[in-house]
């Protein structure tokens, strides 16, 4: 049996086991019914006993929505408990793991409210819109001893730990360079302003970003335009990269951080996140970078949104849908992502899906499952998520201010710029109140 197929055939194993382990059901609940959060907790209920019992969101035609397909597709057949208010939710105390989904200005305050409510959680990336609220959820995950797994699911891609594995055995020799990159062309909109439907508390919605005139491109899915409600390209797609590049090297916090970049080509549209991006991440002896463009054509299209390792031996470019080793002296080495439609024939079907992700997100929460029952450090635990988000942050800032920023990870502070140092905080919208680092 080769590497790959041991590979496969383990984790194979692991799903297998982990889905009797249990024999009562974890009851479950989620924050934020939208897209992801449905695809996520699908894929829950495929490897594991659980029973979804509560899903909460401010759009009811969402909400409905996300409780119809959960019931169809749950052994009990059983309806959820549907709520608008996540702290209605919370304050029953009777849920085993709670999924927050929601926009990402949300992911704070509802995270921190379910780990003092007494749920593990599994947490949308990025985790937060500022340095200090990442801060405060890891701090509240220590405190309560809740087990948090972020959705950076390239941890748990099998043919990516297969490339980790090429990474960690060093048949690429030393690493001195790393490119990640998103290229994916997004064409500029401009829809009016309107009244929010019926079914979307708007106010609610908000929260404590700052408030925008209603719009389609705001609700649902197309927030990730506006600064307001994330931290754009670099917080949505790099975050991604990043934690994949990290978690291959085994790298901690980067030393400095740099950018440049805004809105150089789509100056049409309503949105106001950089349609052009370039960061660059110091770890001493090693540069990362991150780029992304909306506009114009890829420079690989097979690589179009990835990571490409340089080093003195050899060359891995890794994606979502594959990874090329290219060594110096030697044989290549070419995987595909793995499917398993045979296996889950609801993946043929079901609405909006990623195919291609389904399988890393079943391994994700099989993962969770095992730690939570060990208490233990997830794979993709929010530390780590902190770490990539935050990364993600520091490079949009000094973008903004124009100057490289010196990260000081002990003190989680940025050296001797206090003007940046205020940046790590955003304003809070009345009457919600930011979150506050409190000792473990």
């Amino acid at each position: 049996m080769n590497r790959r197929h041991f590979l496969q055939s383990a984790a194979g194993a692991a799903l297998a086991s982990a889905a009797f382990a249990q024999d009562k059901p974890r009851r479950v609940g989620m924050i934020g019914c939208g897209w992801y959060g449905k695809v996520d907790l699908l894929r829950l209920i495929q490897v594991a006993p659980v029973e979804v019992v509560s899903l909460c969101d401010v759009d009811s035609k969402m909400l409905n929505d996300a409780a119809d397909i959960i019931a169809s597709r749950q052994a009990s057949k059983k309806r959820p408990r549907l709520f608008k208010d996540y702290r209605e939710m919370l304050r029953e105390k009777d849920l085993d793991i709670v999924e927050i989904a929601t926009p990402d200005h949300w992911h704070a305050l509802t995270a921190i409210a379910a780990m003092q409510a007494g749920a593990d959680l599994y947490c949308q990336k990025p985790i937060s819109v500022d340095v200090v609220e990442g801060q405060a959820m890891l701090a509240a995950a220590r405190k309560h001893n809740r087990v948090v797994q972020i959705g950076t699911q390239r941890r748990s891609t099998p043919h990516l730990v297969e490339a980790r594995e090429i990474i960690r055995s060093g048949k690429l020799g030393k690493i001195g360079l790393v490119e990640t990159y998103s290229f994916y062309g997004q064409r500029p909109r401009n829809d009016p302003d309107t009244a929010p439907p019926p079914n979307l508390d708007y106010e609610f919605w908000t929260g404590p970003a700052p408030m925008r005139p209603y719009s389609a491109m705001t609700h649902p899915r197309s927030w990730r335009g506006f600064m307001e409600y994330g931290n754009g390209t670099i917080g949505d797609m790099g975050v991604h990269m990043l934690d994949m590049a990290r978690w291959m090297l085994g790298l901690g916090w980067p030393k400095r951080v740099s950018s440049t970049g805004g809105i150089l080509v789509n100056k049409s549209g309503k949105a106001n996140i950089p349609d052009t991006q370039i960061a660059t991440f110091d770890f001493d002896d090693l540069k990362m970078t991150w780029q992304h463009k909306h506009w114009g054509a890829p420079p690989d299209p097979k690589y179009v949104w990835g990571a490409t390792f340089y080093g003195d031996q050899g060359t891995l470019k890794a994606s979502v849908y594959s990874f090329d080793f290219v060594p110096l002296r030697g044989e290549t080495i070419h995987r595909d992502v793995t499917y398993e439609l045979d296996k889950y024939p609801e993946d043929n079907t079901e609405k909006d899906i990623e195919k291609h992700v389904a399988p890393a997100i079943r391994r994700h929460w099989i993962d969770l499952l095992a730690a939570i029952d060990k208490r233990s450090r997830p794979v993709a635990d929010i530390e780590e998520g902190h770490i990539s988000t935050a990364c993600c942050i520091l490079g949009n800032m000094a973008l903004k201010l124009g100057r490289t920023l010196e990260w000081d990870a002990l003190q989680g502070r940025i050296v001797g710029d206090e003007e940046a140092n205020r940046m790590l905080r955003r304003t809070y919208r009345a009457p919600w109140t930011h979150p506050e680092v409190t000792a473990v």
